[in-house]
């Protein structure tokens, strides 16, 4: 049994090891100069396809994505170093369309939101644990409660 979840887990990595190296840069796309290819790549690494929000560009067949990315490599053959043609595209489409978003008041929630998300969901098991702990059994019935519901049983619910 042990073997047979190895080889199952063994055939999900290398079918995911093989899925990540299918990029989505197009033939058509790639450009002559190695360097500027390679930059173009780096780049594109670095942004989001707001199509598909958690892939990056170069990951992405989105007609969106293939769009930024010719754009990131017109710009890289424009002249542009990378942190302009980075800035050239935030200009245009925000914050959100970098991977990795700077840490400033706007993006708080991206960065911060999770971590307080689980800290509030941890605190509050924290006091349902404490009060389920805290809780006491009810009491059982008193001399009159008792002596109703013998009535109540005879007479077969009626009241």
């Amino acid at each position: 049994m042990n073997r047979l979840i190895s080889i199952f887990i063994a055939g999900l990595l290398a079918a995911g090891l093989s899925l990540g190296e299918a990029a989505a840069v197009n033939p058509d796309e790639v450009l002559e100069d190695p360097v500027l290819e390679g930059r173009a790549r780096e780049l594109s690494l670095k942004l989001r396809c707001l199509v598909c929000q958690n892939q990056s560009i170069d990951d992405s067949n989105a007609d969106l994505a293939r769009d930024l990315r010719l754009i990131v490599r017109q710009r890289l053959v424009a002249g542009d170093s990378d942190k302009e043609v980075l800035q050239y595209i935030v200009d245009r489409y925000g914050d959100y369309v970098l991977l990795e978003p700077p840490v400033k008041g706007i993006t708080y929630a991206l960065w911060f939101g999770p971590a307080v998300l689980l800290a509030v969901g941890g605190v509050g098991l924290l006091i349902a644990a404490r009060r389920r702990r805290n809780a006491r059994p009810a009491d059982g019935l008193n001399e009159q409660e008792e002596k109703r519901l013998a009535q109540l049983l005879e007479s077969g619910g009626e009241s």
